[in-house]
């Protein structure tokens, strides 16, 4: 009798055979939080994994977002035949609308998230340019030699899944970002069943979420939060209450929602991003608000401040998001009243201590009490939930994911300790191409994958050099130099004017801004007089001059910027 062997899955005698290997490359999301991005290749097929973005370092002076590099994408634009998506948080879907314009995928997704990535394509005014289809998990959809089914999971945003990826080299599994969660607020339990059968198919290599890797135990249930929500509530009856979490984390506004209409307060939700989920995710059933709980910004000074709650944005410090024009006295409609009590549902994101202690200093200052213990669990998961992982699934090969190079290096040792071989465990940068068949895996080049940055409505022109000047700029300040030269004869017409900003204030500097003239007045002449015209060289002469002065009497280096006209 014959059997009907699908693309992507082996059989005893496509083992015998040499299979080429399946190419797995990521460009982004390894040593970094965020901007997570995998491309899987096989022969003429190419599939991408999400498409997030990174919120930019200290150092990134202006800069708004950063998005991947996929200019091997844009190679290959051919061979790429859809984007699938594991879950709807900003560093998994950040960057489609800007990566959409540029290559233009079919995108795959389960309900919820294709609601808040429709969200940012209408931003974007591409909505009607781009391919979408909702998928449910369970399901399975067949893009070039692949085939991919998408695995219910649990994570601190609902619809969250794992992928099974079938390929003519062997059954890759992504767990996408996940935590074992018994008790979800919302949905169905992660589906472990499906990973232990996939297990017993064959796992050819696991790609799973490493950011909790260096926490022992399990994580526990975001259940546990609703608890402590209704514990919060009923001590504070008496006081206004203001919750900060993520905008993105539908489960944790969903149990604020209910503990409210339990005591009986009237809900207003702050915030454009936290707007736009809830209103998505209610739109699509993800949460249920009860009728009358919910009530506009407008309305809340027709309310006791004990009947009220307000959930908010900005609870990990950001500059303009709600909860920080709160704290700093500037929002339009809400300041702090001495007795509100604010809590903080979220873990620092690292970088953001030092802007989550301002904004508490600032709204204690205010009178108000600041909640942060106890408020919040993880959406990732813990060293017993990735162990099970690996016990289920039994995989020849581990490639860690989604972390900084500590967490990638600790969850290679947690794979060995799980009897992956080490030789078998690959830890990856971003941009390397690892090649893997049942047979061997190596490295068998890199790609560009850097990080491009966004600052306004500018994207990619902001690179290292315009940073460095800004830099430059904001730690030693700029001395601007004008000169005017009489055409052809190249004498001098005015000035030298000097022009200070970010260096010294010119006031109380009037000596060093005349030595600083005569500095210039000197290279100008030595130039002149050795019958220099050439601007370039002039301006040289002055910025070497005047940057060696200044270094001499001050140990500072502004930035010299000289300028030059003629009449």
């Amino acid at each position: 009798m014959k059997m009907n062997i699908r693309k992507g899955e082996s059989s005893k005698k496509g083992k015998d055979k040499k299979v080429p290997g399946v190419k797995i490359i990521p460009l982004g999301g390894l040593e970094q939080i965020g901007m997570n991005i995998t491309a899987i290749e096989y022969e003429d097929t190419i599939v991408v994994i999400d498409c997030g973005l990174a919120f930019p370092e200290e150092d990134m002076l202006g800069i708004d977002l950063v998005i991947p590099d996929v200019t091997y994408l844009k190679e290959n634009v051919e061979k790429v035949k859809g984007l699938v998506v594991t879950h709807g948080h900003e560093d998994h879907i950040g960057a489609i609308p800007y990566i959409e314009k540029e290559l233009n995928m079919p995108i795959y997704a389960t309900k919820l998230t294709m609601g808040l990535i429709d969200n940012k394509l209408t931003e974007h005014n591409i909505i009607s340019k781009v391919k979408r289809k909702v998928v449910k998990h369970g399901q399975t959809i067949n893009l070039g030699c692949f085939r991919i089914e998408f695995i219910r999971s649990n994570h601190s945003i609902a619809d969250s899944s794992g992928l099974a990826i079938y390929t003519p080299a062997g059954i890759l599994v992504h767990t996408g970002d996940f935590k074992v969660d018994f008790t979800p607020v919302f949905g169905e339990t992660i589906d472990l069943q499906r990973y232990a059968e996939l297990g017993k198919k064959g796992v050819l290599a696991l790609m799973a979420d490493s950011t909790n890797v260096e926490r022992p135990g399990f994580t526990p249930s975001e259940k546990k939060v609703g608890g402590t929500f209704d514990i919060l509530f009923a001590e504070n009856r008496d006081h206004r209450l203001i919750i900060a979490t993520f905008a993105s984390n539908v489960d944790r506004v969903q149990q604020i929602i209910n503990s409210a209409d339990k005591y009986g307060r009237k809900v207003v939700i702050e915030g454009r991003s936290m707007v736009n989920v809830i209103n998505t995710a209610s739109e699509l059933g993800f949460i249920k608000i009860p009728d009358n709980t919910l009530i506009g910004i407008e309305q809340l000074k027709d309310y006791p401040d004990e009947k009220v709650v307000l959930i908010t944005t900005g609870s990990q410090g950001e500059n303009m998001a709600a909860l920080s024009r709160i704290a700093a006295n500037i929002h339009s409609r809400i300041s702090i009243k001495p007795g509100d009590t604010v809590i903080l549902s979220s873990s620092p994101i690292p970088g953001n201590e030092k802007a989550i202690n301002k904004i508490i200093n600032e709204l204690e200052m205010k009178g108000a009490k600041v909640i942060f213990q106890d408020t919040h669990v993880s959406g990732h998961a813990c060293q017993e939930e990735l162990k099970l992982i690996y016990a289920l699934t039994k995989p020849q090969y581990a490639i860690p994911v989604h972390g900084e190079y500590r967490h990638l290096k600790r969850h290679a040792e947690l794979a060995v300790e799980m009897g992956v071989e080490k030789e078998r465990v690959h830890i990856l940068s971003n941009g390397m191409v690892l090649e893997v068949s049942e047979q061997a895996a190596k490295i068998t080049g890199h790609v560009t994958s850097q990080g491009i940055l966004v600052d306004g409505l500018g994207v990619g022109d902001v690179g290292n050099i315009v940073l460095r000047d800004r830099q430059h700029l904001s730690q030693n300040g700029l001395i601007i130099v004008v000169v005017t030269l009489e055409k052809h004869s190249n004498l001098l017409v005015a000035g030298p004017d000097i022009v200070s900003r970010g260096f010294v204030y010119v006031r109380e500097s009037e000596n060093l801004m005349d030595e600083c003239h005569d500095v210039v007045m000197d290279a100008l002449n030595h130039c002149l007089d050795r019958n220099v015209t050439d601007w370039g060289k002039i301006k040289t002469s002055i910025k070497d001059d005047l940057g060696e002065f200044l270094w001499k009497r001050t140990k500072r280096n502004p930035m010299i910027l000289p300028i030059i006209t003629e009449v």
